[in-house]
């Protein structure tokens, strides 16, 4: 008998199986797809290893199944082989991802695990259960528990690749999901995963994770995208070989190992670039990327990129202000790559990315690769310092971890800038970073003192914007110290936290006055100083922390008059019974319609009662727009449109004050939303355009201005509409009149 037929006949199926041989076929096929992947990374005792892992996830899982309905082992073997195909990890990697699921869902334990295959492979599952405990619930203690992930992460990188091979599979597989789930998964994908992946250096996997999420989240414009994709392939792919055919040439001519060819930009990045230039699909230029892989040695690898740019601009025009060098500075993901835009024929810029085999693998495979090629080095590159970073920023007793999630991503996930200190040292800092950033990042102490710096020997202010290549000098003073106002300033978790304590140490010494009048009150009263009391007054008062109470005393916040209701048993304070206080939502901050019965539209929660709302004026949402409601501290139900800017953070961190909202079909009330116009300046072009909205389309006008300038002109209109058709029947109307060039909805700006 064959090892794999005895794994067949061994094979725990799924119980309520409806072809139990079909199933057990199906599993087995994936099995031995995983192992041909794995072949050549096998070392002696290695498949056993794997077979073990295998046979003990399928025992642990054999009752569960998919929400699809299939064998719920498909999905450990899918992320095992996403792990070793796509990020390129090895048989450790293979034997985590097939038991990650199985410490959380199912009857085996950590111990078992440990037991079986060592403390290394417990520990990656260990912070896989974690990871899966922190971000997949439903509450919002995500930023809290995000420490102990990064924790994990800068321990062992695989556990953050396991689980965005986890991430990734789910969300290939996410169909059968309820439509509520899927919003909330995609979210915390945009909002966490993707910037991971990217910041990990997986590319593809990015862009993958992006796509699928904007599937769920946005459903029209992703399909619009994909269709006109498809209809411009054939257009496109002769475009391509058209302007490879000359480049192609002069490459074989100098004898250079290449390969060449056209590669579509990922549906995300066409939308958002859609979204921010403020363009048509027809006028995204870089639809595609030109991508040139050279076969070079080592040591010849840069000067050959550089050969190959040369070769380019001998062919094509570049444009100078579009030229990246990721080969003097690589990204601190790893990522070495030379990257210009050209006019090639037909007027149209193409982008071209020049990089070596070596390069393309850790684009490709990122961390994984990269530490592959790092083997046998001792040098500290630039992801050691990037990890360096986050341990330096987690070390940091911070309890204030409501924004630790931001300040990680703005810090950690987002794109870089290099400068350089007067000795000419490099300092990697994200995007958007200040001189103040700067000082905190060269020592704590500077940074505290900084009162202003130089940048390329002129003064600038401490809120400076740092750009990629500026040299800085810090100047410091002993009479500055960080101010609240310093917060606002800075990006980097590093200087936030410094800062923070600074602020925390100086509120200490204010607090002291604070401290000592509380306890003359409270031995006042004859009951006695202890924590226990103090905690009494500090939850009365409703502060975050002792600290908080003894601060307000000592600023004259607070007087403590109501000490005088508190009870005193012992040498114990009793806190008067608190007074039954009855609180409305006010929805008078809501949008006036134009017939003033805003309270007659009804949203759908899921007991279907009438429900008091506020509509978001972070994107104003009216009826038809795909929309979720947010239970706001304060403002009551809060509703969003799924294409919200704020919409990815407040699924992702907040589902438990997520409520499933729809219309009510209503056509009496009017909504109010605006539309910006765009287009040649001519005469009477304000009469037709209101002629169309008022005259035609019966819509009533809140609010019109119009700017114009050297023949073009930018107009705004506020409108009250009953719902998105009417709004697109006026888009449609307003696009069909002659020198009008583009009509927008207002997305993230108020119309009020």
């Amino acid at each position: 008998m064959s090892e794999e037929q005895a794994i067949v006949t061994d094979l725990p199926v799924p119980k309520y199986s409806l072809d139990a041989e079909q199933e057990k076929k199906e599993i087995l096929r994936h099995y031995r797809s995983l192992m041909k992947a794995l072949r050549p990374k096998l070392k002696k005792g290695d498949k056993e290893m794997v077979r073990t892992a295998f046979e003990m996830a399928a025992d642990a899982h054999k009752t569960m199944r998919r929400k699809s309905g299939e064998p719920y082992i498909l999905h450990p073997l899918a992320v095992a082989m996403i792990c070793v195909e796509e990020i390129g990890l090895g048989v450790r990697s293979t034997i985590c991802a097939l038991l990650h699921d199985t410490v959380e869902d199912t009857d085996l334990t950590l111990e078992d695990v440990e037991r079986e295959f060592g403390s290394e492979i417990a520990k990656i599952v260990d912070g896989l259960t974690k990871i899966s405990n922190v971000i997949d619930t439903n509450t919002s203690q995500q930023a809290e528990n995000f420490k102990k992930i990064l924790l994990t992460l800068t321990d062992d990188p695989r556990v953050i690749l396991i689980k965005l091979a986890d991430r990734l599979h789910n969300m290939r597989t996410m169909d059968s999901m309820k439509r509520e789930k899927q919003l909330k998964i995609s979210s915390e994908t945009v909002w966490v995963y993707a910037p991971l992946a990217h910041r990990m250096g997986l590319y593809n996997i990015k862009s993958e994770l992006e796509d699928l999420a904007m599937k769920y989240m946005e459903p029209e414009a992703y399909k619009d995208i994909a269709r006109k994709l498809a209809e411009t392939k054939r257009e496109r792919t002769r475009f391509i070989n058209e302007f490879i055919r000359p480049i192609k040439e002069k490459l074989q001519a100098g004898h250079y190992d290449f390969e060449i060819y056209g590669r579509p930009k990922s549906i995300h990045s066409i939308w958002h670039k859609i979204k921010s230039k403020g363009v048509s699909f027809d006028e995204v230029y870089d639809l595609f990327a030109i991508r040139i892989i050279l076969n070079s040695p080592p040591e010849n690898e840069k000067s050959d990129c550089w050969k190959v740019y040369s070769m380019i601009t001998d062919e094509y025009n570049p444009s100078p202000e579009r030229l990246r060098d990721w080969l003097s500075n690589p990204k601190s993901n790893g990522y070495e790559a030379l990257h210009t835009t050209v006019m090639g024929p037909q007027g149209k810029w193409v982008e071209i990315q020049i990089r070596t085999k070596r390069m393309n693998e850790i684009a490709e495979k990122g961390l994984a690769a990269h530490f592959k090629y790092k083997e046998g080095s001792d040098t500290e590159d630039r992801f050691d310092k990037w990890f360096g970073q986050i341990r330096e920023v987690l070390a940091q007793d911070d309890t204030d971890s409501v924004n630790f999630l931001q300040d990680f991503k703005t810090s950690f996930l987002g794109e870089e800038i290099y400068v350089y200190t007067p000795k000419g040292e490099v300092k990697m800092l994200p995007m958007g970073s200040t001189a103040l950033d700067f000082a905190f990042a060269i020592h704590s102490a500077i940074g505290s003192k900084c009162i202003g710096a130089k940048v390329h020997h002129k003064l600038v202010p401490i809120s400076h914007k740092l750009r990629s290549g500026d040299q800085i000098e810090i100047i410091t003073s002993n009479k500055q110290k960080p101010s609240e106002d310093w917060l606002n300033i800075v990006v980097t978790a590093k200087a936030r936290n410094k800062i923070k304590d600074a602020l925390r140490e100086e509120k200490r010494k204010i607090a002291d006055d604070g401290k000592y009048i509380l306890q003359r009150k409270i031995e006042g009263l004859g009951a006695a100083y202890s924590p226990g009391n103090i905690d009494e007054v500090v939850s009365f008062y409703k502060l975050p922390s002792q600290l908080d109470l003894f601060y307000q005393i000592a600023i004259k916040n607070l007087d403590l008059k109501e000490l005088k209701e508190f009870q005193v048993l012992g040498d114990r304070l009793e806190p008067p019974k608190p007074k039954v206080v009855v609180t409305e939502v006010n929805v008078d901050h809501h949008h006036k319609p134009a017939n003033k019965k805003d309270s007659e539209l009804i949203i759908f929660g899921e007991s279907s009662d009438k429900i008091v709302y506020q509509l978001a004026k972070c994107c104003n949402p009216i009826p038809g727009d795909t929309v979720f409601g947010y239970v706001s501290v304060g403002k009551g139900l809060v509703i969003h449109r799924t294409s919200c800017p704020n919409a990815p953070q407040l699924l992702a961190n907040y589902g438990h004050r997520i409520v499933k909202t729809k219309w009510a079909k209503n056509k009496e009330i009017s909504f109010l939303t605006g539309l910006k116009i765009i287009g040649l300046d001519d005469v009477g072009v304000i009469h037709k355009i209101t002629n169309i909205i008022s005259g035609d389309l019966k819509i009533n006008i809140a609010g019109l201005t119009i700017e114009s300038g050297e023949g073009i002109f930018e107009g705004t209109i506020k409108v009250f509409v009953h719902d998105k058709e009417e709004l697109e029947e006026l888009v449609d109307r307003l696009k069909q009149l002659s020198g009008i060039q583009r009509v927008d909805r207002f997305d993230t700006e108020e119309v009020e």
